[in-house]
């Protein structure tokens, strides 16, 4: 299965994160299909930087957000429906 996540990067106690299309057999920092953008929870307010179209791409071809990511892509208007609500 695809999953849509968030690949961890920074240095220790200074988390970024990538938003990645991956295998969900892969490690959370391992190999990947396509970077789709970047997450700062650091800033204030939060940074997000997201190619909507290739989000929207990969849902459409049955890709499955983990939980974080699909709060990200509902706030950025990506996902049509709460993904709590769902």
């Amino acid at each position: 299965m695809v999953r849509i996540r968030m690949r961890r990067m920074g240095a220790k106690r200074q988390p970024t994160y990538r938003i990645v299309v991956a295998d969900s057999r892969s490690p959370r920092d391992g190999r990947f299909i396509e970077s789709l953008g970047y997450f700062n929870p650091r800033t204030e307010p939060e940074t997000v930087v997201l190619d909507k179209e290739r989000a929207s791409y990969w849902i459409g071809v049955g890709a499955q957000p983990s939980e974080a990511v699909a709060r990200v892509l509902f706030r950025q208007g990506v996902l049509a429906t709460a993904p709590w609500e769902a």
